[in-house]
């Protein structure tokens, strides 16, 4: 492989605002696997946003991609999986799986799909020092007769636009808008552009905790749900706490704990419970070898939390701590209170290629 832009590459990154900013280019926000791909002639290489390779765990998507990527380019994007009308993360969480043959097989059941959003090279033109205006028009000529799994991503500079789609995007499985500045180069691992996410509130029983790397004092609080049958459901965690904190925390939570037999969770135990995907730990191809051991509390406190969205019945990242709850019984915690996006069919937020609305 011989291109102007060689991987690895690390992407361009955002910071977060609780507003859409005027004046730039927006686009929908993808909840998938950032990823670079570099092609040049029958060669390509698909780059996560660490840098590491995803080629091997997407074959479909590689060969697509070379009958319909420009000859030569590097190009920034997403890769997701659709299921039915809206993306699925669990699904394609699912498809980086060490075994070739599940790698095969998982592709033909769950083929994955790249929406792409901008260009770092084509031909033997370097752009990463190119405004993004130039950028844009680029790719949006470079894809024009792109097909199905290859999309380009709408964009827009009409800032009314952008938040219409910040309302009904959701419906389709992304999570917020992305802003960019129309004059800004493309800077590697760098945070330069704007993310803005939806946040919610949520009351969840508190009912264990992991310790922090550092030593035995709280890393993340676990975080549970009652189902219309009563069940207390695993939904997710909640971190990010000051150092002082996480050793109040466990001060404040020892009259709480109990035997993992005592415990709503005590199928924690069991690998069939585990395979579930409803128990806090356990080991999985995701931990990288971390420690999942969890500490059972009493589910008698209730904390309540922000959130961006839920992927099925979970939070889909780690939520923020905002206050304890006494007043709330934790029996009233359940799935009724959380808001529910309207329904958006994914086809409709990938319109056909073009530049900027």
């Amino acid at each position: 492989m011989d291109l102007p832009v060689m991987p690895p590459v690390k992407p361009m990154l955002a910071k977060a605002a609780a507003r859409i900013p005027p004046g730039m280019q927006y686009e929908g926000k993808w909840d998938g696997f950032r990823a670079i791909v570099h092609r040049d002639g029958p060669e390509i290489v698909i780059g996560s946003r660490s840098g590491k390779p995803l080629t091997r765990y997407f074959p479909e998507l590689a060969a697509a991609l070379l009958e319909r990527l420009p000859q030569r380019c590097v190009v920034d994007g997403e890769i997701v999986v659709v299921t039915a009308d809206r993306l699925d993360f669990d699904a394609l969480q699912e498809r980086i799986h060490p075994a070739d043959s599940r790698v095969r097989l998982l592709a033909e059941r769950t083929p994955a799909s790249f929406v792409a959003f901008d260009l770092l090279a084509l031909g033997a033109d370097a752009l990463l020092e190119t405004p993004l205006r130039q950028r844009r028009a680029a790719l949006a000529e470079a894809l024009a007769g792109a097909a199905p799994p290859l999309y380009l991503a709408p964009a827009t500079l009409d800032r009314e636009l952008a938040e219409e789609w910040f309302s009904v995007f959701e419906g389709a499985g992304l999570d917020g808008v992305m802003a960019k500045p129309l004059d800004l180069p493309y800077r590697p691992d760098q945070r330069l552009m704007v993310k803005v996410k939806h946040e919610r509130t949520a009351d969840c029983v508190v009912a264990g905790y992991r310790e922090h790397k550092s030593g035995p004092v709280v890393g993340s609080l676990l975080l549970g749900l009652y189902d219309a049958a009563g069940r207390l459901q695993h939904v997710g965690v909640c971190a990010s706490f000051p150092m002082r904190r996480r050793q109040e925390l466990v001060e404040g939570l020892a009259p709480l704990r109990i035997g993992l037999a005592d415990h709503p969770w005590a199928d924690w135990a069991d690998e069939q419970a585990h395979a579930s995907g409803r128990m806090p730990g356990g080991p999985s191809r995701w931990s990288g070898g971390k420690d999942l051991a969890w500490v059972p509390l009493r589910p008698e406190l209730v904390a309540e939390v922000a959130y961006d969205h839920m992927q099925g019945d979970r939070f889909r990242h780690t939520t923020q701590f905002r206050r304890w709850r006494p007043d709330r019984e934790p029996s009233g915690c359940g799935y009724a209170q959380l808001e529910e996006p309207v329904r958006y069919d994914l086809s409709d937020v990938l319109a056909p290629p073009g530049g900027p609305a």
